[in-house]
C-alpha cells in the first residue's frame, strides 16, 4: 500500500502494483467508512479503482473533505488515502483482542461473519460471537486458539486453521507488549490459495503506557482528534467532548460523573467531562476555562471543586485570572467545598468578577 497527501502524488506503475484492481480507501479513524458520504456529496470512502487517473479523480473528491460515519456523525476529515491491493477473499472474518473488565483481564472475540459492523451482528446473530478469556498470567493457550480458529469457520488440521492460530499468538504478543487496549481486525480474510490476511485493523494503545512506547505514540495523528481534547491533554487536563450546552470544571472523575448526572436531572446536558485532578495548578486552571469558553456550544459554566489535595483558592486564583485575561464572558456558577473554602469564596468575592456561588451541587446545577 501507499498513502498519499496530495493528488498530484499519484503515480501507478505495474510493477509496484500488479494487481488488476487497487482499493482506495479514507484514511480516517472511524469505522464504517465504506458506507460513510462526504460533506460535499461523495458517497463512500471505499472505492474500487483500474488506474491512476481513477485515483486521481476519487482522491480528489476525499482529501480535504469530511467524511461522515455512523460512528462520526459530525465528520471527521481525510487528510490522506490509502492505495492498496484488492484481495481476492474467499470469506471474510472479525477477530479481536480487547481488555474485558466482566473477566478482569484481556478476551480473545471471533466471529465467522467480518466484513460488517460487529455491533450489528452481535444484535441480530448473537450466536455467531465467540470469546476466549485469556488468564494474564497463562497467556493465549494453544487450545483457545485452535477452538476460535474452528468457531471462526476454519477446518481443524487445515493450513489455513494453523496460520490463523499462529496469527493469534502474534497478536497476543504485539497486545501485551506494545501496551495495547484492543485490536480489532475486520476483516480477516481467507483468500482463494489459503492465505489468511489481515485486510484492515484497528489498533488503541494504553497512554499510561506511553513512555514504554514512544516510538508508536510518535506516530498520533491529532488532525484526526477533538482539537479541544488535543489542546486539554498539552496541559495535563483529562477532557471529553460532549453535545450539551453546560461546560463543566471539576476535580475527580467521580465527582464529574455525578455533576453531569445532576445537570441532566435538572433538564439540561453537559458540554464536556473535564477533570483537572487533584493537584492542578492556576495555570491548568485558566487553560481549563480557555477551552471551556472557546466552545460555542457552551452556554454556560459551572465549576464544582470539592478541596482536599487540590485547594479552593487555586481555583478561586485560576477563576480569577481567566476572567480577567481571556474575557470570560458567559454565565460562571461556582460551587467550593473542602480545603481553604473560605480563603476561595472571598477571593472571588473581592475580585469583582460576575460569578454565581452556591452551596452544594443540588443548588449549583439548578442555578
Amino acid at each position: 500500500w501507499i498513502h498519499i497527501y496530495i493528488v498530484e502524488t499519484i503515480i501507478l506503475t505495474p510493477s509496484r502494483h500488479p494487481a488488476d484492481e487497487l482499493v482506495i480507501k479514507a484514511q480516517v479513524l472511524s469505522g464504517g467508512r465504506g458506507l460513510g458520504t462526504f460533506k460535499n456529496g461523495f458517497k463512500g470512502g471505499v472505492h474500487m479503482i483500474k488506474s491512476a487517473s481513477d485515483a486521481a479523480s476519487y482522491a480528489s473528491q476525499m482529501l480535504g473533505q469530511e467524511l461522515v460515519t455512523k460512528q462520526n456523525p459530525a465528520g471527521i476529515v481525510c487528510n490522506r488515502v490509502y492505495l492498496m491491493e484488492k484481495m481476492d477473499i474467499k470469506n471474510e472474518m472479525y477477530l479481536s483482542l480487547l481488555m474485558d473488565r466482566a473477566s478482569g483481564g484481556p478476551v480473545l472475540v471471533g466471529s465467522p461473519s467480518g466484513g460488517t459492523s460487529i455491533e450489528d451482528v452481535a444484535a441480530s446473530n448473537p450466536e455467531l460471537i465467540f470469546t476466549e478469556n485469556i488468564d494474564i498470567m497463562e497467556g493465549l493457550t494453544a487450545e483457545a486458539r485452535d477452538r476460535m480458529a474452528t468457531n471462526l469457520g476454519l477446518e481443524m488440521g487445515s493450513d489455513a486453521h494453523a496460520k490463523a492460530s499462529e496469527l493469534m499468538a502474534n497478536l497476543y504478543s504485539m497486545f501485551i507488549k506494545t501496551d495495547c487496549t484492543q485490536i480489532e481486525i475486520n476483516p480477516l480474510a481467507k483468500t482463494n490459495d489459503g492465505s489468511i490476511v489481515v485486510c484492515d485493523a484497528k489498533v488503541n494503545f494504553d497512554d499510561n503506557a506511553e513512555f514504554r512506547n514512544k516510538d508508536i505514540h510518535a506516530m498520533r495523528d491529532t488532525t484526526q482528534e477533538d482539537p479541544r481534547e488535543v489542546n486539554a491533554a498539552q496541559y495535563d487536563l483529562n477532557y471529553i467532548g460532549l453535545d450539551g450546552s453546560i461546560g463543566c470544571m471539576v476535580n475527580g472523575a467521580g465527582l464529574a460523573m455525578s455533576t453531569m448526572d445532576i445537570i441532566s436531572l435538572k433538564g439540561s446536558s453537559p458540554a464536556n467531562f473535564l477533570d483537572v485532578g487533584g493537584g492542578a495548578t492556576e495555570e491548568q486552571v485558566t487553560k481549563a476555562f480557555e477551552i471551556l469558553n472557546s466552545d460555542d456550544n457552551v452556554k454556560a459554566i459551572l465549576v464544582n471543586i470539592f478541596g482536599g489535595i487540590m485547594k479552593c483558592d487555586i481555583i478561586a486564583a485560576g477563576i480569577i485570572s481567566a476572567a480577567k485575561n481571556i474575557g470570560l464572558d458567559k454565565p460562571l456558577v461556582v460551587r467550593l467545598e473542602g480545603t481553604n473554602v473560605e480563603k476561595g469564596q472571598q477571593l472571588i468575592a473581592d475580585s469583582g468578577i460576575k460569578v454565581v456561588l452556591a452551596d452544594d451541587l443540588d443548588d449549583a446545577a439548578a442555578k
